[in-house]
């Protein structure tokens, strides 16, 4: 990483003999020669990172004295601006992606199809806002060609600093919805918010899902099942095992389930047609995609199938699930556990009835519903067919049971994946 030793060199005005082989902001995760930058409560951590060899510390609360330790008004600030100073001079492309659902794993498909191609980095786990963008950056080797970089937020202004700092070459928003809410109030400020990276991308850069009342209208490339879409899917066709559609006519396949991955899929494909690639590297990198855990993951266990999509959970999403779910082919009984959306506001138990309402129109096997929101919803609806439980009843009933399918969906402070027998697969 000596591209970045000489810019940390230059931004302090001091030469570092030592060598940097790694940035770190888990003291956990140092080792000899690692750059440690001490966030918050890393401060705690200083004397640790520097007995566990690391080459340099970057710290805003520290009394200790050693050479190594390089003291700063605040350690988050010096992070953001030597990562936009790094990301200059790498010179890579960057994709940016942002929007209410699906980022990761449109992230995690473009990356996939990318790969096939060109030397890739995407960001890991949920690394996606103030700290984790620029801190995702600084992970980047000088042999990169492109990165692809989710974008959260959960107020104006975040998404802004953002694009600031990485300066996007192009851009995918996946759609607008009710995310944040708690935050944000209403719709309108979730597409204020998540558009203030269109400044920063050419309008022949941006892809945008075209069906979305909100980003109709917004100049770029836009892609869904609406006629005037530059790129138009049809031909939809579900199995067990993924999907299979058409883009424009040339035929794909993905090992997704769902009408909102066959969206993600198909902003990847226009991404990489973009960047030169052909059919085959594409379709090779759609079949090979590995999508980050419980985005509707598949895990059998003890004679079941768990759909484990218990990442987060927002109105939208939760339609979503449960049509792609109630759609799955398989001749099992379906049961469906939902729990909680987190951040939704002060209409939260309005949003939480018209998703009880929404289950109650499939024909599933049984309904289960965990969490607050969900028990005073259901005691609005007084709907007898979906039942109020607690996690560990649910895990005990259907520890007992063989042959089901089961839907886990909920935001992530639920933890509904506990609901799944301990054991390695959880």
């Amino acid at each position: 990483m000596e591209r970045l030793k000489k810019i940390i060199c230059e931004y302090f005005k001091k030469n570092f003999n030592s060598k940097i082989s790694s940035v770190v902001m888990d003291s956990r995760r140092i080792e000899k020669n690692s750059l440690f930058f001490a966030i918050n409560n890393g401060n705690r951590y200083v004397q640790e990172a520097l007995e566990k060899g690391a080459s340099l510390v970057i710290c805003d609360n520290s009394e200790i004295e050693d050479d190594r330790v390089i003291k700063v008004k605040d350690s988050l600030l010096t992070m953001q601006e030597l990562a936009i100073r790094y990301r200059e001079e790498l010179g890579l492309k960057i994709v940016a992606i942002t929007g209410s659902e699906g980022k990761t794993t449109t992230k995690d498909l473009i990356y996939s199809v990318l790969k096939e191609r060109y030397k890739c980095y995407k960001t890991q786990g949920n690394y996606n806002n103030q700290i984790g963008l620029p801190y995702s950056i600084l992970q980047l080797k000088e042999s990169d060609e492109i990165a692809v970089l989710e974008m959260g937020m959960s107020s104006l202004g975040e998404i802004d600093r953002l694009a600031d700092i990485s300066k996007p070459n192009y851009v995918v928003i996946t759609n607008i919805g009710d995310s944040h809410l708690e935050y944000l109030i209403d719709r309108d400020n979730v597409f204020k918010a998540k558009t203030e990276v269109l400044k920063y991308v050419k309008k022949e850069n941006r892809i945008l899902y075209g069906d979305d009342i909100y980003l109709k209208n917004i100049e770029g490339k836009k892609v869904g099942f609406e006629k005037q879409n530059e790129y138009v899917i049809t031909e939809l066709k579900e199995y067990y095992e993924g999907s299979d559609f058409k883009l424009n006519d040339e035929s794909y396949s993905v090992s997704l389930n769902g009408i909102h991955n066959i969206i993600n899929s198909s902003f990847a494909i226009v991404i990489a047609k973009m960047l030169g690639m052909d059919k085959e590297e594409i379709e090779k990198g759609l079949r090979n995609t590995e999508i980050t855990g419980m985005r509707f993951e598949k895990i059998e266990k003890n004679g079941n199938i768990y759909i484990n999509d218990a990442y987060n959970a927002s109105p939208v999403s939760m339609k979503m699930a449960l049509k792609t779910f109630n759609n799955l082919p398989v001749i099992k009984k379906k049961i469906v556990v939902l729990g909680d959306m987190l951040e939704m506001g002060e209409k939260e138990i309005e949003y939480h009835k018209e998703i009880l309402k929404e289950v109650n129109s499939y024909d599933f096997d049984i309904i289960f519903v965990v969490g607050e929101r969900m028990k005073k919803a259901l005691e609005e609806l007084k709907d007898s067919r979906i039942r109020y439980s607690e996690k560990e009843e649910i895990r005990s009933y259907l520890a007992l049971k063989k042959d089901l399918i089961i839907l886990l969906k909920g935001s992530r402070g639920m933890r509904l994946e506990e609901i799944m027998e301990k054991g390695e697969e959880c």
